[in-house]
């Protein structure tokens, strides 16, 4: 988007009163979007971001400054400002030298190439055979909610020492929202997929199958009652409750709030943190997940990371600015929305791998519990690792059998607390269909999430029944 030596000048430019580092995040992102709803299409849409984002890092101080202006001018002058944001005050004129083309270090997670949007009436089609999908599974449903969404992001980063890469990032999803109602009751269910691959991917995965899944969810829910209330044991569903692992223990590993001291697992690398049945990692590197990276928004290729490693703290998600204040390397954690904003560490496939239990056994070890198969959102406060969540599919789990569905189920825990009552652990892992978005510091990236199904000795579960 922009050539080697426009880079090297605002490179200069961003470093002229100082710094550390600066880096020059450019970025081309197209989209299109349409929803279906009551049958019809109801919007749709067209755009095109396009800006810059230039960086300056001088110690635990970082200067931001973006222009969707490309000129030469406006770019300096964002240069300018990130300068003296960041208060600097010893005198540069650094100029970088950057190859004279850009590479893409990994280009092997996704298509980028193969991703160019098709005809409108393809688009159109998916949504109306999820509608029809929808309203034939069940003759109780009463609306049908669609929406797909299908976005080119091209990224070129620049950096102070040398980096010059290149990535071409594909994201298709599709999205069904469905309502089923007796006449008496309401329930509702929600089924999304897609990931960083082209509208091919929806011949192997059908908008008929994610309506279905949908619909019966509604249709779940349409009959269940309400949830107890009280201590219990708790089995979380394999692949959709990867969502708890994410908020209530990954967003703690984070390295912003470690090395401020602000989270629970602050300083307590090679401790015991969890049940030794627990083992977590983060991901870029799995093909066409949301949240995986050729590189990420720093230019650092995206790796595998072992976070917790049979109930041992291995390490956090590293963003450069927190890596080199902690004295160790990025992880090619550093992800941002877009080039409005700069970088932060966040996850990006967070998952649990299989262990030992078969699930038959989980659930006919369990006397009196719920069976938590999906969440529909949740709060955590990440300095104390509380959270509360609010289970999408759950039934009641007695004397050894899934029985009633419930409805109205939150849960009410500690993450760090939560690990350690880590009893069973199946040896069923898998991701979650990919429509996971996180938000953190006023910002939203994709992400993927999963795990076995686990089984937890005890949890606080928050609903309307005594019984």
């Amino acid at each position: 988007m922009l050539d080697e030596s426009v880079l090297s000048r605002i490179l200069g430019r961003a470093l002229s009163r100082g710094g550390e580092l600066a880096d020059v995040f450019c970025e081309r992102r197209s989209s299109l979007a349409y929803r279906l709803q009551d049958g019809h299409i109801h919007d749709g849409s067209i755009g095109v971001a396009l800006g810059v984002g230039v960086r300056v890092v001088t110690g635990e101080s970082a200067g931001y400054a973006y222009s969707d202006d490309l000129s030469l001018e406006a770019l300096l002058e964002a240069a300018d400002a990130a300068s003296l944001i960041a208060r600097t005050s010893a005198g540069g004129g650094v100029r970088a030298t950057l190859p004279a083309n850009a590479s893409t270090p990994h280009a092997a997670f996704y298509d980028g190439a193969g991703a160019n949007h098709v005809a409108q009436a393809q688009y159109v089609a998916l949504l109306e055979r999820a509608d029809t999908a929808a309203r034939t599974f069940d003759t109780r449903v009463v609306a049908v909610n669609a929406h797909l969404t299908n976005e080119l992001q091209e990224v070129w980063i620049a950096t102070s020492d040398g980096r010059f890469v290149h990535d071409r990032r594909p994201m298709i999803t599709l999205g069904v929202q469905v309502v089923a109602s007796d006449g008496k009751e309401r329930g509702s269910g929600y089924a999304g997929d897609g990931g960083r691959t082209s509208i091919a991917f929806f011949d192997a995965h059908s908008p008929e199958e994610l309506a279905s899944d949908a619909a019966r969810i509604a249709a779940v829910n349409v009959e269940a009652r309400p949830a107890p209330a009280g201590e219990m044991e708790m089995i979380v569903g394999a692949g959709g409750g990867g969502v708890l692992l994410h908020e209530a223990v990954g967003h703690g590993l984070e390295s912003d709030f470690n090395r401020r001291g602000t989270s629970l697992y602050s300083g307590r690398v090679g401790e015991r943190v969890a049940s030794e049945l627990v083992t977590i990692y983060d991901d870029g590197n799995l093909a066409e997940e949301r949240g995986s990276l050729n590189v990420d928004d720093e230019g650092v290729p995206g790796q595998h990371k072992i976070l917790v490693e049979n109930g041992i703290l291995r390490g956090y998600m590293q963003d450069v600015l927190n890596a080199r204040l902690m004295g160790t390397a990025s992880t090619g954690s550093g992800r941002r929305q877009s080039f409005r904003f700069a970088p932060q560490p966040r996850m990006c496939n967070t998952y649990m791998p299989a262990g030992q239990s078969a699930v038959d056994d989980i659930v006919r070890s369990t006397k009196r519990g719920i069976y938590a198969k999906s969440f529909s959102g949740g709060q955590v406060e990440i300095s104390k690792g509380d959270f509360v969540f609010m289970v999408g599919e759950g039934y009641l789990v007695e004397n050894g059998k899934i029985t009633a569905p419930l409805k109205n189920a939150t849960i009410v825990g500690n993450g760090p607390d939560a690990m350690t009552k880590v009893v069973a652990v199946g040896n069923d892992s898998r991701l979650a269909r990919r429509h996971y978005t996180c938000g953190k510091g006023g910002q939203y990236v994709p992400v993927g999430v999963g795990m076995p199904t686990v089984k937890i000795s005890s949890i606080t579960v928050g609903g309307t029944s005594h019984g």
